[in-house]
């Protein structure tokens, strides 16, 4: 066998250390290219982000002009909101564009799903333009502005609202605050729908007395009622109550209810009429004299000033007092009857709504409006409705003063109604104006029916005096124990009374049995009282990114078919 001899080995780790070096290197430069790739594609993302804020400013900007143009006239703008700025080293343009006359739908969004409402929708596109790297990136967003009736809420209020029932309590609709809502029972309170406010959702009495133990229950989004007791560990505070003071509020409440209970905290905001005087919605019933636009004397076309009687025929008032004496439809008395909450003796204007329609002096439009400024402050006008059990049609009667109505109201073939008052008293059929100064023993009510949409005021509670509640916001001068007061409707309390404003304690009555339910017909517009008030609330629906790139030059960035998302 021959065998040969290896040849020599030496300097083949050389090669082997070359070849080593040589790849690592090549690694090295294929990192360094990627960092500089990753360098330079974070640095074109923070120069997007930069163009995406300015174009969100530039919708920003153009939805709050509407909404300004909206809160200070009423009205949408005469001009589009358009225009251009500077900001973070970008520019931005914006422009808005009208989509056409408003509609009748539901809403589908937000804690107003499911109402109908008169929307007006506009369509805003924004772009920004990094002048620096001619980085671009254009928006799109629809904005609404949708009057919403009130009375499709079970309870409405202007300011804070307290709920505190003694017997149980089933509140079938929505309810609002435009502050905070105080929620507590002595039995069990029950709500089925949304519960929100702008303030703070809490437990116990706003005022003076004592906290009640009974069961509070909100429906959940799958129709179960969820209690607001809390225990650990979404009882931060130890007060046994879930609310807006424990630290967990946001997220308790929100897997809890599924959103359906919403404060201050989750950006609920208030919701408020479209009136000229924005903080006074008392001036909807005062008088029109003086420029107020918003008094309901603009929308009557049957009133009463200062004990005359005016019917609107063709576009002229007529006087028509001696008629309506002669016809049994009014009459004037002074001291008529005591009223015990306020220590006052009312002078009444009876209005008997069954001669109304019967004599043909009925409004045109199904609005009546009442106002009698006392010219001594020793008298205490009002309107009291009498034999009002069926209407001849759709009827809103709206009073400067406390409004009074005795018997039953719209309980017979019941039709589209509404009450406001300063201040709004249910008496009885049983109740007399002669025993009216003894005690509530003698002054026994009886079962009542009245199926009307109220707006009235209420005092406010204070350290030392409760206001009542919600369940005493209806007011009463009998006693009702084991009696029912029936009513349906939608309950709005906007104001704190001006001239009914003695406080409520329970010497002077016996509350009622409170059948007490939201009118499901109120969720039918055609079905709505008369001149039923509405609250506008500003949304924003849909939003899209349209476009994101580059531009080949600040002179080659075309603004317009960019903005006008056309091209792109």
């Amino acid at each position: 066998m021959i065998r040969t001899k290896l040849k020599s080995e030496q300097g083949i780790v050389t090669v082997i250390a070359l070849i080593m070096v040589g790849m690592l290197t090549l690694i090295g430069l294929a990192a360094l290219s990627t960092s500089d790739d990753e360098v330079s594609i974070a640095g074109n993302e923070l120069q997007e982000m930069r163009s995406f804020y300015a174009a969100e400013a530039g919708l920003e900007a153009a939805a709050a002009a509407l909404q300004f143009e909206y809160e200070t006239t009423g009205v949408p703008p005469t001009t589009m909101p358009s225009g251009s700025d500077s900001i973070n080293g970008c520019r931005v343009r914006y422009l808005t564009a009208d989509d056409g006359p408003a509609t009748q739908r539901t809403l589908t969004t937000g804690t107003l799903a499911g109402l109908h409402a008169l929307v007006k929708s506009f369509t805003i596109s924004a772009a920004g333009y990094r002048v620096a790297d001619n980085s671009r990136v254009a928006l799109q967003q629809s904005f609404e502005t949708a009057l919403v009736p009130i009375f499709q809420f079970a309870v409405f209020y202007g300011n804070d609202l307290e709920i505190a029932p003694g017997p149980e309590m089933t509140l079938i609709g929505r309810v609002h605050s435009n502050g905070n809502l105080w929620v507590q029972a002595n039995a069990t309170l029950r709500m089925d729908s949304y519960v929100t406010c702008s303030g703070e959702f809490l437990h116990g009495r706003k005022g003076p007395g004592g906290v009640s133990g009974g069961d509070v229950l909100i429906k959940d989004a799958a129709g179960n009622y969820q209690s607001v007791q809390a225990s650990a560990p979404t009882d931060v505070n130890g007060d046994g109550w879930l609310t807006h003071a424990d630290t967990s509020w946001y997220n308790a409440s929100v897997n809890r209810w599924d959103g359906r209970v919403q404060d201050g905290a989750h950006g609920q905001g208030e919701l408020n009429l479209p009136l000229t005087n924005v903080d006074d919605p008392h001036k909807i019933i005062e008088r029109a004299d003086g420029g107020n636009a918003d008094s309901y004397e603009h929308k009557a076309t049957l009133k009463f000033i200062d004990g005359r009687a005016y019917q609107k025929v063709g576009g002229v008032w007529n006087d028509v007092t001696a008629s309506m004496i002669a016809d049994g439809v009014i009459a004037f008395n002074n001291d008529q009857f005591y009223d015990q909450r306020e220590g006052e003796w009312v002078d009444v204007m009876e209005l008997d709504v069954d001669a109304m329609y019967s004599h043909g002096y009925e409004p045109d439009n199904g609005v009546v409006y009442f106002s009698d400024e006392a010219a001594s402050s020793a008298e205490y006008p009002a309107i009291r409705i009498n034999n009002g059990d069926e209407l001849g049609d759709a009827l809103t009667i709206c009073s400067e003063n406390p409004l009074y109505t005795k018997g039953d109201f719209n309980s017979v073939d019941k039709k589209p109604a509404a009450l406001m008052g300063d201040a709004i008293t249910f008496l009885s059929e049983n109740f007399d104006d002669s025993k009216s100064t003894w005690s509530k023993s003698s002054r026994v009510a009886t079962e009542t029916t009245v199926n009307a949409s109220y707006l009235t005021g209420n005092t406010e509670t204070t350290d030392w005096n409760y206001n009542g509640g919600f369940e005493n916001l209806p007011r009463f001068l009998e006693s009702w124990s084991g009696r029912a007061f029936n009513w349906s409707g939608s309950a709005v309390n906007l104001w704190y009374s001006l001239q009914a404003n003695g406080n409520w304690n329970g010497t002077y009555y016996d509350p009622p049995i409170r059948n007490w339910r939201y009118d499901t017909d109120l969720d039918d517009p055609n079905k709505l009282p008369p001149e039923t008030p509405v609250v506008r609330v500003f949304q924003r629906t849909g939003w899209r990114q349209v476009n994101v790139g580059y531009a080949d030059g600040a002179d080659d960035f075309d603004w317009e078919s960019l903005v006008a998302m056309d091209g792109y």
